[in-house]
């Protein structure tokens, strides 16, 4: 059974949750504050975190940041009123992996966890059944154990850095637009959160990239979008 933990500080809309999510078979723990909530995470492991951006103690933004310096991976879904656009953005940057607009239906947000759902279990299916590191020029890509290093050196990744990376070097020399990104490693395509690839390239660039003005590996085509190198060479 996953396992799930809520926070939200509106006991409606976490009854709510609460009853609908246990209702599909997760078990789900309840926090009403930031505090709290970080907690929580920080004693056990859950599955999947939905969190809400405006909390008493800690807010739901400094809550991603915190888990995104974790260890261990927490898919996150963020929940946010409509008139937090700006702080829903700062969230997906911070490594959240959806959101849903308040006020939402219930259904949509089952659906998406169920989507979140398939997506990481995709993921770890092929890991497992891939054994060869991925090289070009000095950069070193192990897929089983989420390991860079360039010119022998560890290059330290998030989560979505790390899944961004190996997508595009599991495909060299193919081009790939903002919205294609957004899909097929977000999961989602909404219009407006381009930046959020951009944000990720320019951060995974100043990792892995020597000179990150004139990248060797991630290359922009201007006026389409990305590619990885087919060569490792400028």
């Amino acid at each position: 059974m996953k396992k799930l933990l809520i926070i939200e500080d509106d006991t409606d809309i976490g009854d709510m949750l609460d009853i609908n999510l246990r209702d599909e078979g997760y078990s789900v723990d309840i926090a009403t504050d930031g505090l709290t909530g970080m907690k929580r995470l920080q004693a056990q492991s859950y599955d999947l975190l939905v969190l809400d951006l405006m909390l008493p103690g800690l807010d739901g933004l400094e809550i991603c940041r915190q888990v995104r310096q974790m260890p261990h991976y927490q898919p996150i879904i963020i929940i946010s009123a409509k008139s937090a656009e700006m702080q829903r953005v700062l969230g997906l940057e911070l490594g959240a992996d959806d959101y849903l607009s308040k006020p939402f239906s219930v259904p949509e947000l089952i659906a998406r966890i169920r989507a979140l759902f398939r997506r990481i279990d995709a993921l770890q299916r092929e890991l497992q059944n891939q054994t060869g590191v991925l090289v070009c020029d000095d950069l070193r890509i192990d897929p089983v154990a989420h390991d860079v290093k360039l010119g022998g050196q560890t290059i330290t990744l998030t989560a979505k850095e790390f899944e961004l990376l190996l997508f595009f070097a599991k495909q060299p020399g193919k081009v790939f637009t903002r919205m294609a990104l957004l899909d097929q490693v977000w999961g989602y395509s909404h219009d407006g959160y381009e930046h959020t690839v951009n944000s990720h390239i320019n951060r995974l660039r100043s990792k892995i990239e020597r000179n990150s003005a004139k990248p060797q590996f991630i290359q922009t085509v201007w006026g389409v979008g990305y590619k990885f190198t087919e060569n490792g060479k400028e």
